[in-house]
């Protein structure tokens, strides 16, 4: 990873992006890869994609998502304190002393705390744990009339402070990795492509998708745009290493022992012995893992979208998913560009995808 890659690392990961407001980060990502792409597009929501090659009639998508997870403002109390619903899969039981933005119609950012009472004010008999009905937002008002005159109303987005950092000198931290650290790996690809001047006999689709913490909609809504021949997607998955995770229903995952490949009804057998093929002829490791049905990503929107698109999913294990403390190693960052790079360079638009020909 060189400086400029790192800077942009840092400023895309470090905005805000909460699932339905997107575009900032968009951008970012946008401005970033333009100077290796031949063309870009995007959609009414958000999702933004640069192309290689847009005239070729074969296309493959290398797809990520852009949102992170949230919250929105439900209700403002007479004493100003804003109780809240969940934006994305966020997580209540962290919540309690976080410090927050809340994003305002007019653009500008409100700062508050998730208030939590006190141990000593706390009796064992009657203490209750934080749920979504009882954490809140403290923005040091005293009325709802203040609140609403410092800009703040029902609907707004919020989202947590916390930054990206590097620990240890081997992983990254902060909120929002999932997932646009795999934003960062897919605009990785694109310079690598780039730089290396490498020729692909298709046309590349490398998208940013909007809304998949909300049931991979932004995905849905782009493949029926693209109509892709194949797509590899990448996405996070989960560290099973670390305390308080059963390894029987997660699997075997590690951070730092390679990208994990999924073996799931939507992920396509060829697409993924491709990649496998990628992984073992570069060296480069890597973890496997099964999903009884769906695997809860963009694979499946793109797999079941355009009568079947031939899907595969790369992942980044995360340890703390959902939480402001998500960690990645760097070297599974690595591997991740390294493996969609070296993937896509085995794909022959004139072998097919099919298990049967007429």
């Amino acid at each position: 990873m060189n400086k400029k890659s790192e800077k942009f690392l840092f400023d895309y990961l470090n905005n805000a992006s909460p699932t339905g407001y997107e575009a900032a980060g968009q951008k970012i990502w946008l401005d970033y890869i333009k100077p290796y792409i031949d063309e870009w597009g995007s959609d009414n929501y958000g999702t933004v994609y640069g192309v290689i090659n847009p005239d070729a009639d074969f296309k493959v998508v290398i797809e990520a998502h852009a949102d992170e997870i949230g919250w929105r403002v439900n209700y403002i109390s007479e004493k100003g304190l804003i109780y809240v619903i969940r934006n994305g899969g966020s997580d209540h039981i962290i919540a309690p002393s976080k410090r927050v933005n809340i994003h305002t119609d007019n653009n500008g950012v409100v700062k508050g705390i998730f208030g939590w009472p006190a141990i000593h004010t706390r009796k064992s008999k009657t203490e209750k744990t934080p749920s979504v009905d009882n954490i809140f937002i403290d923005v040091g008002a005293n009325s709802k009339e203040e609140v609403l005159e410092m800009g703040v109303n029902i609907g707004n987005a919020i989202t947590f402070i916390d930054e990206l950092e590097k620990l240890n000198g081997k992983y990254f931290v902060g909120r929002a990795l999932d997932n646009r650290m795999g934003g960062f790996c897919i605009a990785e690809v694109a310079r690598m492509l780039k730089e290396n001047k490498v020729k692909l006999p298709f046309g590349l689709y490398i998208v940013n998708s909007v809304q998949e913490e909300v049931g991979l909609r932004g995905a849905q809504m782009i493949t029926d745009t693209i109509k892709p021949n194949a797509a590899i997607i990448t996405d996070v998955s989960h560290d099973t290493s670390t305390p308080m995770i059963e390894n029987k229903t997660y699997g075997e995952i590690e951070c730092g022992k390679g990208p994990e490949l999924t073996f799931a009804p939507s992920v396509h057998n060829k697409l993924l012995k491709l990649i496998l093929d990628a992984a073992d002829k570069n060296k480069i490791p890597y973890q496997r893992s099964a999903s009884s049905r769906s695997t809860g990503t963009d694979t499946d929107a793109f797999a079941y979208s355009n009568g079947g698109v031939p899907s595969a999913l790369i992942s980044l294990p995360l340890r703390y998913m959902h939480t402001t403390v998500e960690m990645a190693h760097k070297d599974d960052i690595d591997n991740v560009i390294k493996l969609i790079y070296h993937s896509l360079q085995n794909i022959d638009p004139d072998v097919s995808f099919k298990y049967f020909k007429n």
